[in-house]
């Protein structure tokens, strides 16, 4: 009677320890995982354990418990694995339903001689064998997975236990995604607002400077500047033959000075102003340095990344 009142205080404790830690880290999963893992190989007197994540119709390792550096390391950098449907792992992935094998060296999987299992068996020990689906819709989300070095069955009462923290996992896993889509909303309504805030912004420059350009250029972008998280900008006019910059905000002054001195007179082919020009259409470089222009050492864009600093434009 004692023995299994103290089981039943460390199981409470237990599930006590993962929802504190499901409530201190709202949208975190790997501590929680870590927290139920770690519980369950206690509880359940297991010396390995291992929580699955389901993608790909694969599992992906996202928590470790007490397995030796060698095999950790293997399951962290490997990404997404797909396993024998005849090994344990593959039977629970293929039927969604627990999996208690009591002894594996008496599995198919094993006397087939089927890898990487007969290896798990053989070089780390593993001998029974407990895996709980994590289920959702009746969809496959992840698998708990945790494994004693000799043949000892594990109780109904420790593979409860093991369930209720699959199901915590399942409902963790659903906040988290609610979590991080609220996140996402509140930001792209915070950008909205800033963007409706910036344009807002410029038409009053608009309406209180008729006939005067510079105000309104100078408005137009030190609010792109600020909303595309940019570090500097020009606005420049084009009148069919040549450029001339009516805005700057932010740039490196030996820059600016290279412009002042040498401008837009003769842009080569793979500058930006003249991409403008001959398309009309929107220029996009993600790395200058790494851009043709560049490796070309046309003038205008070498001063662009090596005085201005220039990488994104």
């Amino acid at each position: 009677m004692l023995n299994e009142l103290r089981q039943s205080l460390e199981q409470q404790t237990a599930t006590a320890d993962v929802l504190r830690v499901i409530s201190s880290s709202p949208g975190e999963l790997e501590p929680v995982f870590q927290a139920m893992l770690a519980n369950a190989t206690r509880i359940c007197e297991a010396e390995l354990g291992m929580l699955w994540r389901a993608e790909s119709n694969g599992l992906r390792a996202v928590s470790l418990h007490g397995l030796p550096p060698d095999l950790a390391g293997m399951r962290q950098h490997d990404r997404v694995f797909h396993f024998d449907p005849e090994t344990p792992l593959g039977q629970v992935v293929q039927t969604k339903r627990l999996g208690h094998v009591a002894d594996a060296t008496k599995e198919s999987a094993y006397l087939k001689g089927l890898q990487p299992f007969k290896e798990f068996v053989d070089v780390f020990g593993a001998r029974t064998i407990l895996i709980v689906p994590m289920v959702k819709d009746d969809v496959l989300v992840g698998v708990i997975a945790i494994y004693r070095k000799e043949v000892r069955p594990f109780t109904d009462k420790q593979i409860a236990l093991v369930q209720n923290f699959a199901a915590q996992a399942v409902i963790a896993i659903e906040n988290a995604r609610l979590l991080n889509e609220l996140r996402q909303r509140t930001a792209d309504l915070s950008e909205s607002l800033e963007q409706q805030t910036a344009t807002s912004e410029v038409l009053s420059v608009i309406s209180s400077s008729p006939g005067r350009l510079e105000p309104v250029f100078q408005s137009m972008l030190d609010n792109a500047v600020r909303i595309c998280e940019a570090k500097f900008g020009f606005m420049n006019r084009y009148d069919g033959s040549a450029w001339k910059i009516y805005a700057v905000h932010g740039a490196v002054p030996a820059y600016i000075e290279f412009l002042q001195q040498h401008g837009y007179k003769r842009p080569g082919p793979e500058t930006v102003v003249a991409r403008i020009a001959a398309t009309r259409q929107v220029v996009h470089i993600a790395d200058l340095a790494a851009s043709r222009g560049y490796a070309e050492r046309d003038p205008i864009v070498v001063a662009a990344a090596e005085l201005g600093s220039v990488r994104t434009i």
